[in-house]
């Protein structure tokens, strides 16, 4: 796996980003399944806790919601004009807001593991050699 690298605000716009390609291939091949959506989104949120700077960690948790919203979109099956693609958007988020909140957990519970190795690593001491 390449090192972490994304900045906070990278790490919200590769989410976001992945988060819409997915929700395209959603719609285009399995019919707008929303599952299929919820299922995808778990790689995504591990990944950009994943591939996020230390600096940032507390970022990935807060744009995978984000994220998810994004990319729902296309998938949400709103109909007729802005309020009604509205009203779609809710009602996906608010049906299927588990798969939000396992993404959501995955990424939390990456950034919180990652963040006591790196509060273990700086409390053990280094021998010194001579």
């Amino acid at each position: 796996m390449p090192r972490p690298r994304l900045t906070g605000l990278g790490g919200g716009l590769f989410a976001c980003a992945a988060m819409v390609l997915v929700g395209g291939i959603c719609w285009l091949l399995f019919g707008s399944s929303l599952f299929v959506y919820g299922l995808l989104f778990l790689p995504v949120a591990a990944a950009t806790a994943l591939w996020v700077r230390p600096a940032d960690l507390i970022t990935a948790p807060i744009g995978v919601p984000i994220a998810f919203a994004a990319g729902v979109w296309p998938i949400s099956g709103g109909s007729g004009g802005i309020g009604g693609q509205l009203m779609g958007l809710v009602s996906a988020l608010s049906l299927h807001a588990g798969w939000l909140y396992a993404g959501t957990l995955v990424a939390a519970l990456i950034a919180v593991v990652r963040k006591a190795v790196l509060i273990g690593r700086r409390r053990v001491p280094r021998r010194i050699t001579q």
